[in-house]
């Protein structure tokens, strides 16, 4: 029987820091993780090279009330340290389920975790481990999908897959306007036209001028993860 062959074969997964909470209000819920790295664990075994960019807005969500008023580049480098912390327990729950993960940092915190070295990120891809990138782009006033774009540009993924808890992107909130409908592909010019909110407009910028191709899908849905990288109509694509 012919192996059926996966659609990518580099991708740069970019979770939320809210992906990780579950149903808590910050922090770590410990069986999404282990969900979540299952569906990765999954699609590496067919020979997908992952990259994953996190956020760190669960963590961040328990400390933000004290960051109200504070210079802003002081915040986000308390959101960058979130994104390492996220990162190290993602790597944590890919090494208990049998998966090698290397987190790397956009800052220097050489006793935690390996500073962000592009070539070496690469050699891990081909090696079949999953690269954590934590720390955003290391610059404050970026966000972490300016990261994922950043960072899938330069290790060329071939898409950047936007795991979110809704499987699309609609026409209106699904939740508050049950007539809203999921777009299956939008081209770029379309998305940033109708005010999308896909991602920051420095990182669809990115994406769009490198024409990497974004798929925006829930992470949330069982096989989801899988069936994209397959190629199947999952979320929804947003292209050059």
């Amino acid at each position: 029987m012919t192996q059926v062959k996966p659609a990518h074969k580099r991708i740069l997964l970019k979770l939320s820091g809210e992906a990780l909470m579950g149903d808590d209000q910050f922090g770590i819920n410990r069986a999404t993780i282990e969900r979540m790295v299952a569906e990765i664990v999954e699609v590496s075994k067919i020979g997908v090279q992952v990259a994953v960019v996190i956020g760190g807005g669960n963590i961040f969500r328990g400390v933000a009330g004290g960051s109200a008023g504070m210079d802003r580049a002081t915040a986000d480098y308390m959101g960058m340290l979130a994104t390492v912390m996220n990162a190290l327990a993602l790597a944590d729950a890919m090494d208990k389920q049998g998966l090698t993960a290397r987190v790397m940092s956009a800052i220097a915190i050489e006793q935690v975790v390996e500073p962000y070295v592009r070539p070496k990120a690469l050699q891990y891809l081909e090696e079949g481990k999953v690269v954590v990138f934590a720390a955003g782009t290391g610059n404050p006033f970026f966000t972490t999908d300016t990261a994922a774009a950043l960072r899938g540009a330069e290790i060329g993924a071939e898409v950047v897959l936007k795991a979110t808890k809704v499987d699309g992107v609609y026409t209106d909130d699904p939740a508050k306007n049950p007539n809203a409908t999921r777009y299956e592909q939008l081209a770029f010019d379309e998305a940033i036209g109708r005010n999308l909110g896909i991602m920051d407009a420095t990182a669809f910028a990115l994406c769009r001028d490198q024409k990497l191709p974004i798929r925006v899908f829930s992470i949330i849905k069982p096989g989801a993860l899988l069936r994209v990288v397959m190629g199947e109509n999952e979320g929804t694509l947003v292209h050059a």
